[in-house]
């Protein structure tokens, strides 16, 4: 079986000989990387997530993950100083899959990355009971490969907004609310603070596939497709 590969840009060592003695055993290689300049270099096809703390020797982790996603869709997990709203929103516009407040447990980073892995693989490959290609909205899901293409061209998306367009694309009547979505996408309890992570998500598909593609339906949610009169 092929080895997951992590790639650590967190500068705690103890944290990182830590994570990576507990990783070992899931069949996972942790790579070092120290800086961002070094972390974008060290980033290879093969990396399977990424772990950025928010502030690097050379960048913030902010900007290393806005760079990164111009070359890939691996699930990003910041590390943050204070996961206030602000951070937490922050991370997430900028294309990150999850976040933890520093001091972490290794414990509780081990199972939050092994379960970014699992959905990482789990929606990357042909989900059951669905047609390998979704056409919706203007955009076609490839559900085995994982990937969304808009008129011959792939977009480049995150896993959480690949995973928010296939569920949408799956059900294109259905209109799903900000609370729908979060539960269904990120697995968590619903607060009102989170809709403004699921807008931010919507916002950042928008930008890259255009604003017809997901429909807003006003004071009730989003499904995919143009406007109905």
């Amino acid at each position: 079986m092929q080895k997951r590969c992590i790639l650590c840009a967190d500068p705690d060592p103890e944290l990182r000989s830590n994570l990576g003695f507990l990783l070992a055993g899931e069949n996972c290689v942790l790579e070092e990387a120290a800086g961002g300049a070094t972390l974008l270099t060290q980033l290879r096809r093969s990396t399977d997530l990424v772990i950025l703390p928010q502030q690097l020797p050379d960048m913030s982790g902010f900007d290393a993950c806005t760079a990164l996603r111009r070359q890939s869709a691996a699930p990003v997990l910041f590390l943050l100083e204070k996961a206030d709203e602000s951070a937490r929103t922050l991370s997430f516009s900028v294309g990150g899959d999850d976040c933890l407040e520093k001091p972490v447990s290794c414990h509780e980073l081990a199972v939050r990355v092994k379960a970014l892995l699992r959905r990482y693989c789990v929606y990357g490959a042909r989900p059951t009971g669905l047609e390998r290609r979704l056409r919706c909205g203007g955009l076609e899901v490839d559900t085995a490969a994982g990937t969304v293409w808009q008129e011959g061209r792939e977009v480049p998306l995150t896993e959480l907004e690949y995973r928010i367009v296939l569920l949408l694309a799956s059900y294109p009547n259905k209109i799903f609310s900000a609370e729908n979505l979060y539960e269904s996408i990120w697995e968590e309890p619903y607060f009102y603070s989170c809709k403004n992570t699921v807008m931010v998500h919507i916002r950042n598909i928008r930008q890259k596939v255009g604003s017809g593609a997901i429909c807003t339906v006003w004071g009730k949610g989003y499904r995919m497709g143009p406007s109905k009169p």
